[in-house]
């Protein structure tokens, strides 16, 4: 299982790479200014990396509990990716309308667009980083499998 510090250095990572790649788009895609977009991306990133954290931690412990690895399929991984989305768009959704000014329905489209992105970001993303960071548990695993 992870470390705390490395889930930090996860949820960070994942957040930075992410508003980098999400305000020019976001800002282009839908007509409002970076600025705005940077604000809602900054506040976004700050819940969902808190989020990030804890769905995750909560999601290897329930993972483990009935797998006994933290071994993810490609199946578990979108099964997991999309579980992460569907949380964060209910706590995003009114934030969004709050400060832009605009109606639930037009922030939930926004609100899709962005979970759509992450979505794929997320897997592409933690694919990564498993292959970057891997842990010692899964060689073993592998190992054990191959025989």
């Amino acid at each position: 299982m992870r470390t705390a510090a490395d889930r930090i250095r996860h949820a960070i990572s994942f957040e930075l790479i992410g508003l980098a790649l999400i305000i020019p788009i976001g800002s282009w895609a839908f007509s409002v200014p970076p600025t705005d977009i940077g604000i809602v991306g900054i506040v976004s990133a700050t819940l969902a990396t808190g989020w990030n954290y804890l769905y995750n931690l909560g999601f290897d412990h329930m993972l483990r509990r009935y797998t006994g690895t933290t071994l993810k399929t490609v199946p578990m991984r979108i099964i997991h990716a999309i579980l992460f989305e569907v949380g964060l768009l209910m706590v995003l959704m009114p934030f969004i309308a709050w400060y832009l000014g605009i109606s639930l329905w037009q922030a939930f489209v926004m609100d899709v667009a962005f979970a759509l992105f992450y979505l794929v970001y997320a897997f592409i993303f933690n694919w990564a980083y498993d292959r970057l960071f891997p842990l010692p548990e899964w060689q073993t695993e592998k190992a054990a499998a191959a025989k």
